[in-house]
């Protein structure tokens, strides 16, 4: 008996390692809200659980899932009007970055409360994204300063900052820089990371060492216009990967507005070129998908797809920067004025 019941438990583990995958065919989506305010958000988190938020109007603040409730404060000095678009959290600690001149990168302090542990200025100074590659070593990017990308790295779980010499990153282009839309122009898998950039050229800078060395490679998506660029980067594993963007300014512009990847970053290919949707500030795959489907956001609504960005479906007209998903058919998102739940179906 004991042997049959090992046998069939087998045959149980077997039959689920090998279901083969069904893709998901979402055709609708469910917007709870979470948070309303007046606080412009364009960059999330996910904290053991919870979301963790930070944007205009000096606010930041979580989502706790279990209470169901959202805490926000104010910070900084009632002089200055503090933005940020850029968030990363590790398993101990909280960040956010302000976007212009003096840039402030705050950490979760030890009495609870945010101190600064990073600040620059400078009349260029713009920063756009923030990820964390472990919880000891995260890394910020932000626009061009004396002919490089601004990149800012950590190695000591964000108690310091230093800032990369220009001669280990590749040049700049003049009218070059990266977008501050959704904290997604930086993709980090592994140790392997990419940034987007959009204006004059749309490229992808590469280091696979998590900041120690960079390349950079050419894309396909529109470029040349201050509004034009890759908006958003995402990664299913080290060689699949996804950028959208296109135009701000002329929103239904779906021309060479979104591409792939299957080398890491080093060519991309145009798809669905010419078909909906148009501008979207993020994209990201979802969970599990075997890097087949992806939602992207934007102001425009909410678009999903199933076939590696082929085919797209619009979900729903809402206008959300950015989104976080928790499994494969839930999501926080944020927005003008408002986090929401996204539940797919």
């Amino acid at each position: 008996m004991q042997k049959l019941i090992l046998i069939l438990l087998g045959v149980l583990v077997g039959s689920c390692v090998n279901q083969p995958y069904v893709p998901h065919q979402y055709t609708a989506v469910d917007v709870q809200d979470l948070y309303l305010d007046t606080t412009s958000i364009r960059a999330i988190t996910l904290m053991q659980g919870n979301l963790g938020f930070a944007g205009s109007n000096n606010t930041f603040g979580i989502y706790n899932t279990q209470a169901n409730k959202t805490v926000s404060k104010q910070i900084g000095p009632d002089s200055l009007e503090l933005e940020f678009r850029a968030v990363a959290s590790t398993s101990t600690d909280f960040f956010m970055l302000t976007i212009e001149s003096p840039a402030l990168l705050y950490k979760t302090g030890d009495q609870g409360d945010m101190e600064v542990v990073y600040k620059e200025e400078g009349e260029q100074v713009f920063y756009d994204a923030m990820q964390f590659w472990n919880d000891q070593e995260g890394i910020a990017v932000g626009d061009p300063t004396h002919g490089c990308l601004s990149i800012i790295i950590t190695r000591d779980g964000g108690q310091t900052w230093n800032k990369l010499n220009c001669n280990i990153l590749p040049d700049q282009v003049e009218g070059e820089y990266a977008f501050a839309a959704s904290n997604t122009n930086i993709a980090v898998v592994g140790d392997h990371t990419w940034i987007a950039t959009g204006g004059s050229k749309a490229r992808v800078f590469y280091s696979p060492d998590k900041g120690k060395t960079w390349e950079v490679f050419d894309t396909p998506i529109v470029q040349g216009d201050a509004n034009q660029g890759i908006y958003s980067i995402a990664f299913y594993d080290e060689k699949t990967g996804f950028i959208i963007g296109g135009d701000y300014s002329k929103p239904n512009l779906n021309k060479a507005n979104k591409a792939f990847t299957k080398d890491g970053g080093r060519t991309w290919q145009l798809v669905a070129d010419g078909q909906q949707p148009g501008y979207r500030s993020c994209v990201q795959y979802v969970p599990g998908s075997q890097a087949n489907e992806l939602i992207a956001v934007g102001f425009k609504g909410i678009s999903f797809t199933n076939d590696s960005g082929a085919n797209w479906k619009q979900l729903s007209d809402e206008s959300f920067y950015t989104l976080k998903f928790i499994n494969d058919s839930t999501a926080f998102a944020a927005g003008n004025g408002r986090i929401s739940k996204l539940s797919f179906h």
